[in-house]
Order: structure tokens, then C-alpha cells, then sequence
């Protein structure tokens, strides 16, 4: 009697099983689906895998993500050179992203080797009457000398490498969002054999050239350091860098992937100074915006019915609990949990913004009393100008902050060393949006309104030419004094570009702004009774205009 046939979905189960249980027994790692996580093109350089893995320079970002291995991707690139040394059957690379150039050198040779490293081009050796090309490296001859007691002939490898704008072979360190970067993301990889050379008395020269950089950064040579971090960082140890307009080269003594990093030009002893000089300014301008608030704490019923004086100590508040702030946070640094550093830069970036806020607020009331000058009465006006200037940097922050943007924030010297820490950001696209953005909105609108007051002041000085003695010097002192209310100080960071006296500049001339107002102050409503009964300072433009009446 033949046995009944078993049922189709059980004969399926059955199969299932058994495939789940020899997997389970072998421990068979199953392979990644995504090229990006580094395994899937693992020890594979054909034109195909290489291809293939190269998509993936652009695909992950600075950080990484779930569908990227920045660690096996970077060893996958740092094992070229092993396998280019090692096959003598694989065709050399010569493609956009990647061109190498092997060969078989002998110990025992009497001059220095050099390989021309144009960008455009395959790495070539360069000949003895040919002029030097402006991308080359130069191989000392003692170099092979050294290794001629073990072998007669070694075989080198030279590659350029271009990653991309990604998050390979970037690091650590060049997401701190200080505009650091991998110039022109372009590397140069050499190696001999399947030796590791390090120590060279006579160290390799490499020459790169470049534009003419910005006089607040500064080029620096490095090597891709696997021992650094998780995945490896750049580190400059055992290299020294010559700098020049449109050329750097570099010395180093030993044998690895080598690049230059852009970096910004503030080293230890320059941001220590800076710290130095902002920390004494802090202190000078709190004592006199505390001076400031005491005035008019004391002789607040004298300026009951004004606004001008009441913002005037609304921004001298929010400008020393910015430089309070800013003081702790450099001063003691970093302290406590994660979340408690993030508080700390929420704070100071809430009264970094209140700043901003209350000097456009300067500059609106300046607008309608000097400009607009007609229909200017607000039911409630002081009221409403405070809900926009707590209220609004506050709105900002939240949404900063739920955004996950407060964090540590580090900058680096030259010999990638902590040269500063402190609480602050730690996304670059919301400090440029929240603060840079923010900033430049409020400082253009406060220039344009600065200007055409100043414009009216010396219109009017003009049509009343002759009839006061000194008028010019007060109208020159009104357009100061007005200017350190609407944070034209500020202004001078557009100018740190340049270079780093105008960032000392910035620093002193920002860092007073609380005795610049101070100032202001005490002139405007205690030593000149004129200019003592206009709202703002700009009695002799208008004497007779008010904004509004609680």
C-alpha cells in the first residue's frame, strides 16, 4: 500500500527548518546587503568593486549612518596598496576616484626617486632632465638603502585617492564644524612592499599645490592614524609642514595615506590670549552695565513715562547675563552629564539671541522715532517690544534644543590638540541658521536704520550750519553713541576674515560694549540736560516726538 504523499506546505516547512537550523549550527554570517557597511567588496578591486564601494564617499555623511561602516570602508581603501604590492596580475586602477602607479625598485640605487602626483594624471616616475612638476613626491635614496641588507629588490606603490565630500576619511576631528576640511579631499597613499616603515632618518618629501588660502585658515600635513579613535583619525605626528602661498610640503618619516587639512589658524596660545582678553572685557563691561542698571533702578521714576531708557537697561540685562554666561562657560568649561552641558549652551545661546533681539529692538524704536516720526502711538508698547525680545529667543532655543543641536564643542590647534571647550553647538547647519542667519538679519536692519539716522543728523546739521559752535563733534557723538545700542561692535566679525588682528579687534572693541553703553548712558540723561528731554538721544532731530504711553 503506498504511504499518502506529505502535503506541499508541510514538505515547505520542513525545508525551512532544516535551512534554520544548519545556519543556526555553522554560525554563517550572512553577508551585508549594503556595499556601504564595507564587507560586501571586501578584498575585491576590479573595476567593478572599486566602482562600486567609491559610490559610497558621497552616500555617507560626516557622522555615519545605519547603512554605512566608515571603519570597514576606510580599511577597504587602506588595503589597496597592500593588494596592489602583493598581485602582480591586477590591472592598475585609473579611474576619477582612484590611479596607481606600481613599481619594482631596487635597493641598491644611487639617486633619490621622485613621482610626479598631478591630479589629472596616473602617478609617473619623474625624469632626471624634466622640470619638477608642482605635485610630486621624493623618495630619499637611504631610504632603500636601509632595506638592501634584506632584499634586492622592493616593490612600491603610489596611489591618489579622491574621497569625496562625505564622511570617509574625514574623522573625528573635522566634525567639530570649525570649517575644517580635507583639502580638495584628495589623498596620496605610498607604500613598499608589505613592510611598515616608520622612523625614517631622512624623511619622504611631498609637495602639493593649491589656491591662495583665506588669511584665517591654515594648511597642515597629516597621516590617516589607525590607531586613533574607532575608526581612525588624521594626526600630523612625525610630519612637518613648510607652508607657502600656493605651495605646501610636507616632511614625513614614514610610509602612509597623507593629505593637508585646512584648518583655522587659531592655535593654543592664540585662543588662550583671546580667552585672556575676552574674559578682562567681560568683567570691565558687566561692573558698568551693572552701573547702568543701578541708574535707573535708582531714578526709574524719573523715566517712567519714557521708553527709550527702558530698553536701553533691557539690553544692558540681556547683555550681562550673556557675558555672565559666557564667562562660566569658558572659565570652568564642560561640567557634569551631557544634559548638563546642553543646558549650559541652551543658556548661552538664549542670551546670545536676547542680545540680538533687544539691539534690533534699539534700532526699531530709533526707526520710529527719528524716521517714521508720524503715526508712531502702541497701546502697551514697551510690553509688546519685551514679549519679542525675551520671548522670541526663548521660542528659538526650544526648538533648537528638541532638535538635539546643544552639545560639546571643541576646537583644535594645529598639532590637533584641545586648545577650547565649552558647552555650545554641536550641529553646524543650527549655529548657522539660529545665530549666523539670525544675526545677519538683525545687524543689516540695525545698519540700515543707523545710516539713514545718520543721514538726517548731518542733513540737518547742514541746513543749520553757522548757528551752533561744536555742532558737528556732537552730531559725530550721537551716531557713536547710537551705534554701540544697535550692536554695530558686533558687526566687526564680518571682518575676522582677514586676519587675526581683526579678530583681536573684534574681541576687545565686542567684549566693552556694556561701557560703550554705559557711556551713552550717563551723557545722554545725566551730564546734558538738552538732549536729556528726547526718548533716544537724537534731541536735535526731534524734540517733540513720543512713541507711545503704557
Amino acid at each position: 500500500m503506498a504511504m499518502p504523499r506529505p502535503p506541499r506546505v508541510l514538505l515547505l516547512l520542513t525545508v525551512l527548518l532544516g535551512a534554520s537550523a544548519v545556519t543556526g549550527f555553522t554560525n554563517v554570517p550572512e553577508t551585508p546587503r549594503s556595499v556601504c557597511k564595507g564587507l560586501a567588496n571586501m578584498n575585491q578591486y576590479n573595476d567593478f568593486a572599486l566602482e562600486n564601494t567609491a559610490e559610497c564617499f558621497e552616500k555617507c555623511n560626516q557622522e555615519g549612518d545605519k547603512s554605512c561602516h566608515l571603519g570597514n570602508l576606510q580599511s577597504y581603501w587602506l588595503n589597496l596598496e597592500l593588494y596592489l604590492v602583493e598581485k602582480s596580475d591586477l590591472a592598475l586602477p585609473n579611474m576619477t576616484f582612484v590611479k596607481a602607479f606600481v613599481k619594482d625598485v631596487y635597493t641598491n640605487i644611487s639617486e633619490d626617486l621622485e613621482f610626479s602626483l598631478t591630479p589629472s594624471e596616473v602617478p609617473r616616475p619623474v625624469e632626471a632632465n624634466e622640470d619638477k612638476p608642482p605635485d610630486r613626491v621624493r623618495f630619499p635614496r637611504s631610504l632603500f638603502a636601509s632595506l638592501g641588507s634584506s632584499r634586492e629588490m622592493v616593490r612600491m606603490a603610489v596611489t591618489v585617492l579622491d574621497v569625496g565630500s562625505g564622511g570617509v576619511f574625514k574623522g573625528p576631528q573635522l566634525s567639530q564644524g570649525d570649517g575644517s576640511r580635507v583639502l580638495n579631499n584628495r589623498l596620496l597613499g605610498f607604500r613598499l612592499g608589505n613592510l611598515s616603515v616608520s622612523g625614517l632618518a631622512e624623511p619622504l618629501e611631498i609637495t602639493f599645490s593649491h589656491q591662495p588660502q583665506p588669511p584665517n585658515m591654515t594648511v597642515t600635513c597629516v597621516f590617516w592614524d589607525v590607531t586613533r579613535a574607532s575608526t581612525g583619525d588624521w594626526s600630523s605626528e612625525g610630519c612637518s609642514t613648510k607652508r607657502g602661498t600656493e605651495r605646501t610640503v610636507c616632511h614625513c618619516d614614514h610610509l602612509t595615506f597623507f593629505t593637508l587639512l585646512l584648518r583655522p589658524v587659531l592655535n593654543r596660545a592664540t585662543v588662550e590670549a583671546l580667552t585672556r582678553v575676552s574674559q578682562a572685557g567681560c568683567v570691565t563691561s558687566m561692573t558698568f552695565l551693572a552701573f547702568t542698571i543701578a541708574l535707573y533702578v535708582v531714578l526709574r521714576q524719573r523715566f517712567k513715562s519714557e521708553d527709550a531708557p527702558k530698553i536701553h537697561v533691557a539690553l544692558s540685562i540681556s547683555l550681562f547675563l550673556l557675558n555672565l554666561t559666557f564667562f562660566i562657560n569658558v572659565e570652568r568649561g564642560p561640567q557634569g552629564s551631557g544634559v548638563a552641558c546642553r543646558a549650559q549652551g541652551a543658556t548661552f545661546h538664549y542670551f546670545l539671541l536676547c542680545v540680538f533681539t533687544w539691539m534690533g529692538l534699539e534700532a526699531f524704536h530709533l526707526y520710529l522715532l527719528v524716521i517714521r516720526v508720524f503715526n508712531t502711538y502702541f497701546g502697551h508698547y514697551f510690553l509688546k517690544l519685551s514679549l519679542v525680545g525675551w520671548g522670541l529667543p526663548a521660542l528659538m532655543v526650544i526648538g533648537t534644543g528638541s532638535a538635539d543641536s546643544y552639545g560639546l564643542y571643541t576646537i583644535l590647534d594645529q598639532e590637533d590638540r584641545i586648545t577650547l571647550q565649552l558647552c555650545w553647538f554641536q550641529k553646524e547647519t543650527a549655529l548657522y541658521i539660529t545665530v549666523h542667519g539670525y544675526f545677519l538679519i538683525t545687524f543689516l536692519f540695525s545698519a540700515v536704520v543707523l545710516g539713514l539716522v545718520a543721514w538726517k543728523i548731518f542733513t540737518l546739521q547742514s541746513a543749520t550750519a553757522g548757528k551752533e559752535q561744536g555742532q558737528s563733534w556732537r552730531s559725530v557723538f550721537t551716531v557713536l553713541g547710537l551705534s554701540s545700542l544697535v550692536g554695530m561692535t558686533w558687526g566687526l566679525a564680518i571682518l575676522t576674515p582677514l586676519g587675526l588682528s581683526t579678530i583681536y579687534i573684534f574681541a576687545i572693541f565686542n567684549s566693552l560694549q556694556g561701557v560703550f553703553i554705559f557711556c551713552w548712558f550717563l551723557v545722554l540723561y545725566f551730564l546734558s540736560p538738552r538732549a536729556a528731554s528726547s526718548s533716544s538721544g537724537t534731541a536735535h532731530v526731534n524734540q517733540t516726538q513720543s512713541v507711545s504711553r503704557d
